[in-house]
């Protein structure tokens, strides 16, 4: 399946769509993005719509595929990681870094431009414990569960 990220004139994602392959396949057998967004806009009788193709198995610039266990293994093809990050609700596309941003989840939090994702100014302890992030004191604090 591929997925299409519906973006406003802000370039905010704000839907994420699924078509079937075979409708975004040429004759040739290859993927060609125009044949979604022709499709898309087709469906939605809508030609002012912009929509950008995204991949599910992209995160931090990098393709990923599921094994049979269930989990998310580095794909020896790297030349599959689509647009740095799959499309998330809210989130930006670029189109300078041809690349989706997720939603800033702090304000003081740098994009990385490499992934572009974002990245705490302090990075996540590495001693097994859990932390979540703490804007206000800019640092990063042990979850205590019960």
């Amino acid at each position: 399946m591929a997925h299409f990220a519906k973006l406003n004139s802000n370039n905010v994602v704000t839907e994420i769509h699924v078509v079937k392959n075979d409708v975004i396949t040429d004759s040739d057998g290859n993927e060609q993005e125009q044949l979604g967004i022709d499709f898309l806009n087709n469906l939605y009788r809508k030609d002012n719509v912009v929509w950008k193709k995204t991949s599910y198995n992209t995160k931090n610039n990098k393709h990923y595929y599921e094994n049979e266990s269930g989990e998310l293994i580095e794909s020896d093809d790297q030349s599959k990681a689509y647009r740095k990050n799959y499309a998330a609700l809210g989130g930006t596309y670029d189109a300078t870094r041809d690349a989706f941003i997720p939603p800033k989840p702090y304000e003081s939090w740098i994009l990385n431009e490499e992934t572009c994702n974002w990245d705490a100014p302090i990075e996540y302890p590495n001693d097994g414990k859990k932390y979540g992030w703490n804007d206000s004191s800019n640092s990063w604090v042990e979850m205590n569960y019960i």
